[in-house]
């Protein structure tokens, strides 16, 4: 087992659990809260506190998975951090379900284009992202925050319920059709989001590399 592997799964584990995943959720709770939903607040979760975001499962099914993926040599992973609670039905404004939806994976975005300022900055300087040294270990850390963040982004905005695609997409479309669609995932949506998970990388493949190479400038996928 390669020493770099094993960086990048302590890094990739570490990351979602203490940035993309608290940071994904109270993105969720803070727009709720602006669009007139304070029930995130009141379970304490506009906060970016690790801790109130977590998920006993899915942190333990994150971290198997990363083991497991690390193994085989793709230290990568499943799992998510503890869903935000959301009364749309106190929800303001058009499409506000749909904003409350997009601001996870948006922040994910948003971290995503920091890590790359990071990683610019140190590639410039000609340090590239390995275990050899510290300051090549906090490149590994940059460029594993951008893959990782736009994996976020990119698997959240898949149409398929529970994720957040599918509240943007119902939120969009006309009434008769969203509840249509509603039904369909309420019927099928359990074989949908695992078809989804077992199929991630094809489904998000052809946008992840580009994405994550546009926002670093250099090829790395």
């Amino acid at each position: 087992m390669q020493s770099l592997y094993v960086a990048e799964a302590i890094i990739w584990i570490a990351l979602f659990i203490v940035i993309a995943g608290p940071v994904h959720e109270c993105a969720h709770a803070f727009t709720a809260l602006r669009l007139g939903d304070g029930t995130a607040k009141l379970f304490g979760r506009v906060s970016l506190d690790p801790i109130v975001h977590f998920d006993p499962m899915g942190g333990t099914l994150l971290i198997g998975s990363v083991l497991l993926g690390l193994a085989v040599g793709n230290p990568v992973g499943f799992g998510w951090a503890k869903p935000t609670p959301v009364n749309p039905y106190n929800l303001r404004g058009r499409y506000a379900d749909a904003r409350v939806a997009a601001a996870g994976p948006l922040s994910n975005l948003a971290l995503a284009a920091a890590f790359a300022v990071g990683f610019r900055i140190l590639w410039s300087n000609g340090i590239f992202p390995d275990n050899t040294s510290p300051i090549s270990m906090l490149q590994l850390v940059f460029a594993m925050g951008v893959s990782l963040n736009v994996v976020l982004m990119l698997f959240n905005l898949i149409p398929i319920a529970p994720l957040d695609g599918s509240h943007v997409l119902l939120d969009i479309l006309a009434p008769q059709t969203a509840r249509q669609v509603k039904a369909f995932m309420d019927q099928y949506g359990l074989y949908l989001l695992i078809g989804v998970v077992l199929f991630a990388g094809r489904i998000i493949g052809p946008i992840y590399g580009p994405l994550v190479n546009l926002l670093v400038g250099v090829q790395l996928y």
